[in-house]
């Protein structure tokens, strides 16, 4: 984690972990940049104070496939 002028930047391992099971699980694309839905949502389980990289993913997963695609 870095802080930088008393801002937190995570290391956002939930996306990678997301991204891994959603690629194996056939509902993105195998791609070099992760889905933007998927960092949309893990943004904001961010911000609304999730940091524990697992649950974040969880609940991205969750709500990644609980929304329909656009």
């Amino acid at each position: 984690m870095l802080v930088e002028r008393g801002i937190q930047v995570m290391n956002f391992d939930g996306v990678g972990v997301a991204a891994n099971y959603l690629h194996k699980a056939g509902a993105i694309a195998d791609s070099a940049a992760p889905d933007e839905r998927l960092v949309e949502i893990i943004v904001k389980l961010v911000q609304r104070g999730e940091f524990n990289r697992i649950r974040l993913a969880n609940k991205a997963i969750s709500e990644f496939e609980a929304q329909p695609a656009t």
